[in-house]
């Protein structure tokens, strides 16, 4: 089957409206701002201190964040040219290759899932083998279905051997505790939301899948090639962003935590579950090897495995995927 998410939008329950950083434009760019999207998720939600904290302005790149209440309508407008940047994970953006304006292009990887994308399940299923015939709401074709036929693949199961309910994944958790399934796929905050059923519990997450989510921010090949400033201060505002993370702990926490809608206790619990990667972690990222470190090599494995399981119909071309010029540019 073709990637269910390219063909229907998904709205996830209503959130508070982010503030946007609109600054002065770098030399040779007009000012109308680079709009980025992002949505829930612990390693995009720093972007909001960029916002709220207008760090984009100490770079000369005006910015406009653009929030989505449900994740695949960001990649689905992302592929039609209506935003020039966006928040989303590996498999994903494979998923949506190429897309508009030049093709989408990994410039930034903000962190990796290890351990918040999660299966959750009933008190009655302790083992994969137990979901056979069971009824998994996810949201169909996107990252914790992709999770989820990871752990099918190790256990000689595949998604045939489920009954899978599609729904964006606030639905799904809401489903779940209302006792409408057996088991769900989400993240945060919505796994908070799922732990709430009585016996409800955690059956595999991405800490078992080092590498496999890793999570991006993916720039759009015509920007890129007109206004590589603009992109390279886009990157080294995050690098701003992390920095004030690190000085001012409390008031980030704080911000993140408005932007996700929880708080700021609540923001604890999600935080060793979201590895954020350092420039050095980005360096080896970017580079090529022979394990799930390596983007490169990690591609083409998530593409043979995404084709195998009918996620995608084919392989895509992936040969301008990667711009490693600015993380190499923010690391001198």
């Amino acid at each position: 089957m073709a990637i269910l998410a390219v063909v229907s939008f998904l709205v996830a329950a209503c959130s508070p409206r982010p503030p946007s950083a609109t600054t002065s434009a770098p030399s040779g760019r007009s000012a109308d701002p680079i709009t980025i999207g992002y949505s829930s998720w612990a390693g995009w939600w720093p972007w909001a201190i960029a916002a709220e904290k207008e760090l984009f302005t100490n770079n000369g790149v005006a910015v406009q964040m653009k929030w989505f209440d449900g994740y695949v309508e960001s990649m689905e407008t992302m592929a039609s040219g209506q935003i020039d940047c966006n928040s989303q994970t590996l498999n994903d953006t494979i998923s949506f290759l190429p897309g508009a304006n030049g093709g989408q292009v990994v410039v930034l990887v903000n962190d990796n899932s290890t351990g918040n994308d999660q299966i959750i399940v009933d008190a009655s299923i302790t083992s994969i083998q137990d979901l056979k015939g069971k009824t998994v709401v996810i949201e169909e074709g996107v990252v914790d279905d992709f999770l989820l036929s990871l752990a099918l693949r190790d256990n000689g199961m595949t998604r045939d051997d489920l009954v899978i309910k599609g729904l964006p994944t606030a639905q799904a958790a809401a489903a779940f505790v209302a006792g409408k399934a057996d088991a769900v796929g989400a993240f945060p905050p919505f796994t908070g939301t799922a732990g709430k059923r009585d016996g409800a519990h955690v059956l595999v997450d991405s800490s078992s899948y080092p590498g496999a989510i890793p999570d991006l921010l993916v720039c759009n090949a015509d920007l890129i090639a007109q206004h590589p400033e603009a992109v390279q201060a886009i990157v080294d505002t995050w690098w701003d962003v992390r920095a004030f993370m690190d000085t001012n702990p409390e008031e980030a926490e704080a911000i993140m935590a408005t932007r996700a809608g929880i708080s700021p206790d609540e923001y604890q619990q999600y935080k060793d579950g979201t590895t954020l990667f350092s420039l050095e972690d980005n360096l080896e990222a970017f580079s090529e090897g022979a394990t799930m470190k390596s983007m490169p090599y990690a591609t083409k494995v998530m593409a043979d495995f995404m084709v195998k399981t009918g996620f995608i119909p084919e392989k895509p071309d992936m040969g301008n995927l990667f711009d490693d010029r600015f993380i190499k540019a923010s690391a001198q």
